[in-house]
């Protein structure tokens, strides 16, 4: 489990800064609000589809968040939805994902990056996000204060798949 969070956040740090030398990111298309990318360093590839919130609240402090779903074949690893609210997370609070009805709890949160320790969950999480059209991720910082992101899920299916099928 510590491997995993580790290489993910290894991964996506990298990836987002996009400073890295012997690593390529590559992007595989653009579907409505989300992408689908490819990062490869050495040996190891990772496959995701990603996105940025279309709504942050509180709306004076923008953040880097985004919400993942990744497909690491080496570590035969697929179906991992993390997220990142662009600070480091607190833990005497949870950090919830609701879409609809449905709401997941992500369980694990290491600095600014949370998953879901369950696979069965996050599969689960994984057809609400292809059925449903908006999730509201909550979280809290350090000082304990609150946040919200809105995520669109248009181009969600077609950026799951497209980096599922790219990391198969």
């Amino acid at each position: 489990m510590i491997k995993k969070i580790a290489l993910l956040f290894i991964s996506s740090i990298m990836i987002l800064s996009s400073h890295a030398y012997s690593q390529e990111v590559k992007k595989i298309g653009k579907y409505k609000d989300w992408e689908a990318i490819i990062f490869i360093e050495g040996q190891n590839k990772v496959c995701f589809a990603q996105s940025i919130p279309v709504l942050q609240a509180p709306k004076k402090n923008q953040r880097d968040a985004r919400l993942f779903v990744s497909f690491r074949p080496n570590d035969k690893v697929s179906d991992e939805v993390s997220i990142t609210s662009g600070y480091e997370y607190n833990n005497q609070n949870s950090i919830t994902a609701i879409s609809g009805k449905s709401k997941y709890k992500f369980d694990l949160a290491k600095e600014n990056f949370a998953w879901i320790s369950e696979n069965k969950v996050e599969k689960k999480l994984i057809k609400t996000l292809k059925k449903g059209s908006r999730i509201m991720v909550t979280g809290y910082n350090k000082s304990g204060s609150q946040t919200i992101d809105h995520y669109s899920l248009l181009g969600f299916t077609k950026a799951y798949n497209s980096a599922k099928k790219n990391c198969s």
